[in-house]
């Protein structure tokens, strides 16, 4: 018995990674990335990705241990056509050339409970920056069907300049037609793979 024991804290000593971990696949029903930026400094417009895939992998302490999202960036959608036509061209997104927009984990630089300081590599417009989402995990639960879920809510800012995005027009009093600070929301729910 006590062979046993040593045997098993040995094993964790040495082979932390055998330790419980939980993989979670985004669930593209139930979330929802957007994002909003100033327009004609008098506004906000918002969008939203509809074409996005993920993972999160987390401890049995729900400490992330890697996470990566990839979102189709053709998939942009203001609910204006012509609008989303030109976000997608060469002046914005340049979809043809830089297809998807990837997220990838680092770290976390910060938990205080259920709220997390997330350090990753976005990759945008065919540049790649270090941005901070601020994440709440908003809980888990099993759904009605057997699928055990958890669910996240997160923001951060982004300067649009800083990947290459840098079209504009000036307006007769000054301003610009677009700004460049996006805010981005998310709403993640993921179902943890059995």
């Amino acid at each position: 018995m006590i062979k046993n024991i040593v045997v098993i804290l040995v094993t964790l000593l040495l082979f932390p990674q055998l330790t419980r971990a939980d993989i979670y696949t985004i669930d593209p029903e139930h979330t929802h990335i957007g994002f909003s930026v100033k327009h004609l400094v008098i506004s906000n417009v918002k969008g939203k990705f509809n074409v996005f895939s993920g993972t999160v992998e987390t401890d049995e302490k729900d400490n992330i241990k890697a996470a990566t999202i990839e979102i189709a960036a053709a998939s942009i959608d203001t609910a204006h056509e012509k609008r989303d036509k030109h976000l997608r061209s060469p002046d914005f997104l340049d979809v043809d050339q830089y297809p998807v927009l990837t997220f990838k984990y680092k770290s976390t630089q910060s938990r205080s409970g259920n709220r997390y300081k997330v350090l990753g590599d976005l990759s945008l417009h065919g540049v790649t920056q270090e941005v901070i989402l601020d994440m709440e995990l908003l809980g888990k639960v099993t759904d009605p069907w057997g699928n055990f879920r958890a669910g996240v809510s997160g923001t951060t800012t982004l300067n649009r300049q800083d990947f290459g995005v840098v079209w504009n027009k000036v307006l007769e009093t000054g301003g610009l037609v677009v700004g460049d600070i996006i805010q981005v929301s998310l709403e993640v729910e993921g179902i943890r793979k059995k």
